[in-house]
């Protein structure tokens, strides 16, 4: 059972689901589902359209590098059957599968750190310029420590008065 690669979305192909198209120089492109096929047809560009895998991949969404996507690669070459051989390949695909989840965890936590501390940043930000939707307008009256301090500022008054408007 072959697994394919969409062309457009990089998901997964299983037998028997999805669209081929032939274009004229003989290359084969395979599509998941018939929104990457009219994706493709529209010319979109897979990296910049934000469901993608390549647009995840290129603004670090997801990972990029990593040792264990090189066992997921296609290789070409026949092998002779071996019993031994394929039962610990078995036994690495799936410890191979465990370490992936770790370290995609990880990658997700690692970009969280970042946007825990902006979301504080926006929400301080909020609510000093909302605060009266949150205190009452008689706290203000008793604490003055709530409301910020007023400025005065001396404005000149410059000499238009004096001339006459044009039309």
């Amino acid at each position: 059972m072959r697994i394919e690669k969409c062309w457009f979305c990089s998901s997964t192909i299983y037998p028997g689901h999805g669209i081929q198209f032939v274009r004229n120089d003989a290359k084969i492109f395979r599509f998941c589902r018939s929104k990457c096929h009219k994706n493709f047809k529209m010319k979109r560009n897979p990296r910049k359209v934000k469901w993608t895998k390549a647009y995840r991949r290129l603004h670090g969404k997801d990972m990029t590098q990593d040792s264990t996507f090189e066992f997921e690669r296609k290789r070409n070459r026949p092998e002779r059957y071996d019993r031994n051989l394929t039962e610990n390949t078995l036994k690495a695909i799936k410890t191979i599968d465990k370490v992936r989840s770790r370290r995609e965890a990880k990658h997700i936590e690692t970009r969280k750190k970042g946007k825990k501390a902006q979301l504080m940043r926006e929400a301080v930000k909020e609510l000093e310029q909302s605060i009266n939707l949150v205190k009452a307008p008689g706290a203000f009256k008793e604490d003055n420590s709530l409301t910020l301090p007023k400025i005065k500022v001396k404005v000149s008054q410059t000499q238009t008065e004096n001339q006459p408007m044009e039309e």
